[in-house]
């Protein structure tokens, strides 16, 4: 070896040689997942025209999830971190290899329309059973990556690989949607998760961090929710995110708008679903380099409402170049928020403890985000498209007002 390798080699290392091998194998993972919702949300009001199929989409998917989060925090806690991920990412490879067939010509000459849609929401179901294990598991397995000292350097880098991920998988998505047909592009979902398993299989497996003992399971489970629960910082930032995003959250009505609204293809939509994720990572990109010194609890609320008022002006929008740039903004927005929650989660949170804690955010998260879908569908059916949305962007101010002044002690968060 030439003196000149170790350097070259640790020019493309990031932090340390796992920690790049993870960060790899969850762009590419997240990249492959985040491309289906396009695919199945165009797919679904192809085949239904409906609203309502759109919102059941993410109900059939947060229920499992939020079902089995409390039990799989104490699962997570007391495994091999590294082993359960993996388990989880060959799940997910069988799992999309079941929408490959189901959404393809073959699946449309042998089962009717119905059919589909309802086979589509089993297979979708099956993913939140294994996200209840899958997104905390990852969350509590970061801090076993990298040192102390560069923990919080670790969250900002982990949250823009994620964002990276979840802004190029839309974005190639609706591309491949319109070019070329659904099939490939679930078979370009399988490579990019398949190849992710196999790089994430080069981390070694870490210590297990907590032994229970002969404690049950809801005993540890309660544990873990009396920690939440009495940290008050904590506990407001998981609220005002849910809260916000529940009403906020639009991702769902989407498709409803590329196609009615706003009169453009697969393409288009793949580019709003990724607008968010952009601002997401502009924003986080900048804290990475920048980070926030003082007053981040007021600066939580500030973007939260930031995010509503964004979302007010998307509603209203029938021009597609400011509907991008709505959501565009709200991505910027959101993106402070994220950082501010997830240095929040990973700082306050010990070692032993993070499974069952980031099992009680992933029930905050999914409730916000899948139920948020079913929720905007849902309005959207009862209210219609715009003045649901309307009704959303709303909703967020108000939460964000009502919690500014029932939760003092996030106001005055400080880190």
């Amino acid at each position: 070896m030439t003196d000149d390798q170790p350097a070259i080699r640790n020019r493309f290392t990031i932090i340390n040689k796992e920690f790049t091998f993870f960060l790899i194998a969850r762009i590419l993972f997240i990249g492959g997942l985040r491309m289906t919702p396009v695919l199945l949300g165009w797919r679904l009001y192809e085949i239904t025209g409906s609203k309502f199929a759109l919102g059941m989409l993410g109900l059939s998917e947060v229920i499992p999830a939020v079902l089995l989060a409390l039990p799989a925090g104490v699962r997570i806690d007391k495994s091999d971190k590294r082993r359960l991920i993996s388990l989880c990412m060959a799940c997910y490879f069988m799992l999309m290899l079941a929408l490959l067939f189901i959404t393809s010509t073959n699946a449309s000459a042998l089962f009717s329309n119905s059919m589909i849609k309802w086979i589509i929401f089993g297979i979708v179901a099956g993913t939140g059973v294994v996200r209840a294990f899958s997104s905390p598991a990852i969350n509590a397995f970061l801090p076993q990556l990298v040192p102390t000292e560069s923990l919080v350097k670790a969250i900002s880098i982990n949250s823009m690989s994620w964002l990276s991920a979840a802004v190029a998988g839309p974005a190639i998505g609706g591309v491949l949607l319109g070019y070329t047909n659904i099939t490939i592009s679930f078979v370009v979902v399988c490579v990019l998760i398949a190849v992710g398993y196999l790089i994430f299989r080069q981390i070694e497996s870490k210590p297990i961090s907590w032994n229970p003992g002969n404690r049950k399971t809801w005993e540890s489970v309660k544990e873990g929710l009396r920690f939440v629960f009495n940290q008050k910082a904590l506990l407001g930032a998981m609220s005002l995110d849910m809260f916000a995003v529940l009403f906020g959250g639009i991702t769902a009505l989407l498709p409803v708008f590329s196609k009615d609204i706003l009169f453009v293809g697969p393409e288009g939509l793949g580019w709003l679903i990724a607008a968010t994720y952009m601002g997401n990572f502009i924003a986080i990109a900048w804290l990475t380099f920048k980070p926030l010194k003082k007053n981040q609890g007021k600066l939580l609320f500030y973007m939260v409402a930031g995010f509503g008022l964004c979302i007010l002006i998307f509603a209203v929008s029938k021009n597609y170049w400011i509907s991008f740039a709505a959501l565009f903004a709200s991505g910027l927005f959101d993106g402070v928020s994220v950082i501010i929650r997830g240095t929040v989660l990973q700082l306050f949170v010990p070692d032993e403890m993070r499974g069952r804690v980031s099992s009680v955010n992933s029930i905050f998260i999914n409730s916000s985000n899948e139920l948020g879908q079913f929720e905007s569908g849902v309005a959207a059916s009862l209210l219609g498209t715009v003045p649901s949305v309307i009704f959303g962007g709303c909703m967020t101010l108000v939460v964000t007002v009502v919690t500014w002044f029932k939760a003092p002690g996030l106001r005055k968060l400080e880190y």
